[in-house]
């Protein structure tokens, strides 16, 4: 998996921890759950209520995606479909009947069964681009949640914030509670942003970022398999799908075929 979202999750939350140490305080003394209850309970609440069921029931998936989710090099993929076409070419289309049943990526044997198929190109461009356009409106249904939440989870701390307050109010001829009151209702502000800031924008940005290379990837085998059905070269093959990736990925890439010829 893409460790990049655990770490920085972790990293920050043991920041804050590590400073309010060195400031002579207890993290424990901001571990509340009646706070941490409202801002996340609250949140997720409020995140519901904005969207509809579906969204909600996607959650789930969506969270272990943003943990957990493995990012393939696109230099792989470029491999895979370039293999294919140099089969493709050799034997025929036809021929790759066999070698559909090994690929592991979903969408690339989706599209190369379709080709095999006999699948009008035209046709076919227009089939995978449409499931390209339907997965970005999927994973912006996933993102729009955890930015919801986030959005709203500040505003719920400082609920919290005022029920507290309100409660410190209603106790003022007890002084010798006063300090732990008011720093009790103030936690839920801090949850508030705390888990805005680091846990939920965050990972809304993630899954956006997720949706971006896997769109990119599917584009990628968009290009791939429309040139393997034509029968092109497969070195131009090779060479288009590379024009397509990011520079540093291109000069991997380069670097790659540059190594394999050599040998």
């Amino acid at each position: 998996m893409d460790l990049a979202t655990i770490i920085g999750v972790v990293a920050g939350l043991a920041i804050v921890f590590t400073v309010q140490l060195v400031e002579g305080g207890n993290p424990a003394s901001i571990m509340l759950w009646p706070s941490m209850l409202l801002v996340f309970g609250g949140g997720f609440a409020a995140a519901m209520a904005g969207g509809v069921m579906k969204d909600t029931k996607a959650f789930g998936t969506q969270l272990k995606k943003g943990f957990t989710h493995k990012v393939t090099p696109p230099t792989e993929l470029l491999d895979s479909v370039v293999k294919l076409a140099e089969r493709a070419r050799r034997e025929g289309l036809l021929a790759l009947e066999d070698a559909v049943k090994t690929v592991e990526h979903p969408f690339l044997k989706r599209g190369l069964q379709l080709a095999i198929d006999g699948t009008d190109p035209d046709e076919l461009h227009d089939i995978l681009h449409a499931e390209v356009a339907a997965k970005k409106k999927s994973d912006k249904a996933g993102v729009k949640f955890f930015e919801s939440w986030g959005g709203y989870a500040p505003t719920i701390g400082i609920i919290g914030t005022v029920m507290g307050l309100v409660l410190v109010m209603e106790n003022l001829d007890k002084p010798e509670t006063l300090g732990h009151s008011i720093a009790a209702a103030f936690c839920a502000t801090l949850w508030g942003v705390l888990s805005a800031n680091m846990i939920l924008l965050p990972m809304g940005a993630r899954l956006a970022r997720l949706s971006a290379i896997e769109a990119e990837e599917m584009e990628l085998v968009i290009d791939g398999v429309l040139a393997i059905q034509a029968g092109s070269n497969p070195r131009l093959v090779a060479q288009k799908l590379r024009s397509l990736l990011p520079p540093d990925e291109m000069k991997k890439a380069e670097m790659a075929s540059t190594t394999k010829k050599a040998a």
